[in-house]
């Protein structure tokens, strides 16, 4: 049972609403682990996998950071860290995703899979220790300085830098590999809007959510649209991928070359 001193500190529509999406794009990830196992023939299945196993984890810890759920400030750092270190480290896999239709090594191999598990747990205890020794105080190398308004540039780099960096650098990849080397047009189409919702859901988080918070006296604000728009952007990313390794995807009839 939850205390009413611990009940005052959270608002209950924003627990529920919160808690409902990030179930929702929990299951809807496990849905789409279960489709890319059926595609047996598909380019990338084991790393397109890891991917949604990175974003599912994301999810979990959104429920206890960007939710309203109640948490001792000690365990919410925890989940911090977790969730800053998660999103670094699975569009870090993303991008490496990019890499693999370019067949520069055999896709689903130990080698691939490795490759990916050991860079994404580097950026992963990299970024999480930076978060955790910046709330809990371990040293004195990240505390923000109040005065330069509280800044922590390396937190900056890494939450909000660097997976931008990991998300165009996917685009481009992407977009080479399907226009030049593909020649098609339509999974375009899926890749853009996949990058039109991710940056939607970005102004809601960042411009929109003030006046929602306002509008809404507090109840919900622009992370409760960030949660939505970011999962149908992972879901386009898959219906992307899934485009591109269909089974009857046209041959050229030259030899394709890399730009």
């Amino acid at each position: 049972m939850l205390s009413t001193g611990l009940l005052s500190r959270f608002d209950v529509a924003g627990l529920q609403w919160s808690i409902l999406l990030c179930g929702i794009a929990i299951a809807v990830s496990v849905l789409l682990l279960l489709r890319s196992e059926r595609k047996k023939a598909a380019v990338g299945r084991r790393e397109m996998q890891l991917f949604l196993l990175g974003y599912i984890i994301i999810e979990i810890c959104e429920i206890f950071t960007v939710g309203e759920f109640p948490l001792s400030s000690t365990v919410r750092i925890a989940f911090t860290g977790i969730h800053i270190g998660m999103i670094i480290a699975t569009t870090w896999i993303l991008l490496l995703n990019s890499i693999v239709g370019y067949q520069i090594l055999d896709d689903g191999t130990p080698l691939s899979m490795g490759l990916m598990l050991i860079s994404g747990a580097v950026l992963f205890i990299g970024t999480g220790y930076i978060t955790l020794d910046t709330g809990y105080h371990w040293t004195s190398q990240f505390i923000p300085d109040p005065n330069d308004h509280y800044r922590n540039y390396a937190l900056y780099v890494l939450y909000q830098l660097a997976p931008l960096i990991f998300l165009v650098a996917f685009y481009v990849l992407e977009a080479i590999l399907v226009l030049r080397i593909l020649g098609e047009m339509r999974p375009m189409v899926y890749l853009t809007g996949a990058a039109l919702l991710f940056a939607i859901g970005q102004i809601f988080n960042y411009v929109v959510s003030p006046y929602i918070c306002n509008g809404t006296a507090g109840k919900i604000d622009g992370a409760l649209f960030q949660t939505l728009f970011t999962l149908l952007a992972v879901v386009m990313v898959w219906v992307f991928w899934s485009s591109i390794t269909e089974d009857d995807w046209p041959i050229a009839s030259q030899p394709a070359t890399y730009p």
